[in-house]
C-alpha cells in the first residue's frame, strides 16, 4: 500500500482511531458496524468491490451473476471482519483466542524445527493471518515476518506496532537487506512467516493461478532453497465462532533451479484452499495480469487503501 498526501494522512488517523476506540465498544456493537458497512459496499460497488467480484469469477467460475452478487457481499463482510479483529486482538486474551482456532498439520511444522533448518511459512490474503502468527508466537515462541514500507512513516509505524504487540518480529521489507536478515532467522532455526499470493513488484515468479498466468513472490520458495529451511503452506480461513487454519505438508526445494516448480506447487496449494473458502480470500485488488494492466490504462479501480492486512 501506498498512501501518500492528505489521503495518507487520513489513513493514519482512520486506522489510530480504529485501534483506539474499537476495543472500548461492546464486540457485537462494533461487530454489527462493519458488518454493516461491508454489506453498504457491496452495494455501491465501488471499485473495490468490482475487482474483489472480478476475482471471485475466476476463483468460481460457475457462479451465476446471482451468485456472485452474494459472493462479493459474504467476502466484504469476511473482509470487513477481518479489519474489526485486527483492531481488537492487541487487547484480546490470547489464551482466548487461542481456544477458538481449530488447526490441523502441526506435526509438519514440529518436523521442520525438530530437523534445525527452520521452517518458511506461507499464507495467503486469506481468513485472519495475524492469528495464524498469534497462535505460532503462543506455541513456538518466536516468529519473524516482514513489513511493507508505507507511506506516511506513521502509518508504517503503526501497523509495525500492532503486529510487535502480537510477538512478531516486524523486519522492514527493504529488497536485500530484508533477504539477508529473514536468512539469518532460518538460519537460527525460527519460523519465518510470509503472506505469498500477491506479487506488489510484478517481478515474482509466473505461476498458472486458477487456469490463468499470475505470479507470486519469489521469496518464500527462494528462502527455503537458500538453508534447507521447510517451506509449509498454510490454510486460513474463518469458522463460525472461531479460525480455521491447515499446516500443508512440506514442498522440497533443495536449490535455486527448484525454486520455480516449488512456488508453482505453493501456488496449487492455496488455490485448493481458496476454492474450498472463496469468500475468505481478501482480495479487493487487481491480481491477474490482465486486471493489472486494465488498472495501469485507467479501464479499472485503484487499489484499495487498506491494503496491508
Amino acid at each position: 500500500m501506498l498512501v501518500t498526501g492528505l489521503a495518507g494522512r487520513l489513513a493514519d488517523a482512520g486506522f489510530a482511531t480504529g485501534w483506539r476506540l474499537v476495543p472500548k465498544l461492546p464486540k457485537a456493537v462494533a461487530g454489527l458496524a462493519f458488518w454493516g458497512a461491508a454489506d453498504l459496499a457491496a452495494r455501491r460497488g465501488g471499485d473495490s468491490a468490482r475487482q474483489l467480484r472480478a476475482n471471485l469469477r475466476r476463483v468460481v467460475p460457475q457462479a451465476g451473476e446471482t451468485e456472485l452478487d452474494e459472493l462479493t457481499r459474504r467476502a466484504m463482510h469476511s473482509y470487513a471482519r477481518y479489519w474489526h479483529e485486527a483492531f481488537r486482538l492487541p487487547s484480546a486474551d490470547p489464551a482466548t483466542v487461542l481456544g477458538e482456532v481449530d488447526i490441523s498439520g502441526t506435526e509438519y511444522l514440529e518436523a521442520a524445527l525438530a530437523a534445525g533448518n527452520g521452517a518458511v511459512v506461507a499464507l495467503p490474503h486469506t481468513g485472519n493471518w495475524d492469528v495464524a502468527g498469534l497462535w505460532a508466537v503462543q506455541q513456538i515462541g518466536e516468529l519473524t515476518t516482514v513489513a511493507e514500507r508505507l507511506e506516511p512513516e506513521s502509518l508504517y509505524r503503526r501497523f509495525v506496532e500492532y503486529r510487535e504487540s502480537l510477538g512478531f518480529e516486524v523486519i522492514p521489507a527493504d529488497g536485500s537487506v530484508s533477504f539477508r536478515l529473514l536468512l539469518q532467522r532460518l538460519r537460527e532455526n525460527r519460523v519465518v512467516c510470509l503472506v505469498g499470493d500477491r506479487d506488489l513488484t510484478n517481478t515474482g515468479t509466473p505461476v498458472t493461478f486458477f487456469g490463468e498466468p499470475a505470479r507470486f513472490p519469489a521469496g518464500p520458495a527462494r528462502l527455503a532453497a537458500s538453508t534447507g529451511a521447510a517451506l509449509l503452506p498454510v490454510g486460513s480461513w474463518y469458522t463460525d465462532d472461531g479460525w480455521g487454519l491447515r499446516i500443508h505438508p512440506r514442498i522440497r526445494v533443495a536449490n535455486r533451479g527448484e525454486a520455480p516448480a516449488a512456488t508453482q506447487a505453493l501456488a496449487d496449494v492455496f488455490a485448493g484452499d481458496i476454492a474450498a473458502h472463496p469468500t475468505d480470500w481478501h482480495m479487493l485488488q487487481p491480481f491477474w495480469p490482465a486486471d493489472r494492466d486494465a488498472a495501469a490504462d485507467g479501464t479499472a479501480g485503484e487499489e484499495s487503501a487498506a491494503d496491508e492486512g
